[in-house]
């Protein structure tokens, strides 16, 4: 059993930027994809952006440009750099991990869930 545990978000005012952590236990490895979700208030959860075990990135449309997904390995942790937010990305965070190779931004490809981190941006 995995564990996720997000950390970093708050609020801010459009066009600022925010660092989303997660930290997993025990420790994975490189034989996991990562990604993060977001959820807002009456809204189904969508992938925003997510990393292969293979390095491969990919990104909702948008957020391209705006927000970097990384992960350090030796710290088991997984990041989410978002610039020039805007007041529609507001919503909770969610990181994701399953073992896999590729990329993936349907939720039914994940398997552990961390309870989230709020991010709010106001206009």
């Amino acid at each position: 059993q995995v564990q996720l545990v997000e950390s970093g978000g708050g609020s801010v005012q459009s066009g600022g930027s925010l660092r989303l952590s997660c930290a997993a236990s025990p420790y994975t490895g490189s034989n996991y994809r990562w990604a993060w979700f977001r959820q807002a208030p009456t809204k189904e959860r969508e992938g925003v952006a997510s990393i292969g075990n293979n390095g491969a990135t990919i990104y909702a449309d948008s957020v391209k440009g705006r927000f970097t997904i990384s992960q350090d390995n030796a710290k088991n942790t997984l990041y989410l750099q978002m610039n020039n937010l805007k007041p529609e990305d507001t919503a909770m965070y969610y990181c994701a991990a399953r073992f896999g190779w590729w990329p993936r931004l349907d939720p039914g490809d994940y398997s552990y869930w961390g309870q989230g981190t709020q991010v709010t941006v106001a206009s």
